[in-house]
């Protein structure tokens, strides 16, 4: 691979990285077990650690590269309207999982927070997408 490694690129693997997340949370949070649930955890475990370890070598070879200004600019942005977006998510959840603590299990209020986690990598990736595309 000696093509460049380009922000928008390491961006979008955040997506694959939080699906790893809310795969292997599902895995978990089951309240029924099925025997091939270890098989799909294991997998989902060495897909991820070798999907780090490739992500972990693009972003060393990026960092080697010259650093696309505007686009670093962007990702700040971006990570500061994704914070706020969080933020209130989150807060949501915890008064939500505080109103309804006895009808609401702990297991829904988890796949909430992993919900939370890939709607948000999603939500970056496009804003950043949308940004570095219109130059923002």
């Amino acid at each position: 691979m000696n093509k460049k490694v380009t922000l928008r690129e390491l961006v979008g693997a955040r997506i694959v990285l939080t699906i790893c997340i809310a795969a292997y949370y599902w895995c978990w949070a089951r309240n029924s077990w099925e025997n091939y649930f270890s098989s799909i955890q294991n997998c989902v475990a060495i897909f991820a650690f070798c999907f780090f370890c490739f992500l972990a070598i693009r972003e060393k070879k990026y960092k080697k590269e010259i650093t696309d200004e505007m686009a670093a600019a962007n990702l700040k942005r971006c990570d500061s309207i994704c914070y706020k977006i969080v933020t209130v998510l989150i807060v949501c959840i915890g008064f939500l999982s505080a109103i309804l603590r006895f009808t609401v299990s702990p297991e829904v209020i988890g796949y909430m927070l992993v919900g939370t986690l890939v709607l948000m990598s999603i939500i970056r990736t496009i804003l950043f997408c949308y940004m570095d595309i219109k130059g923002v």
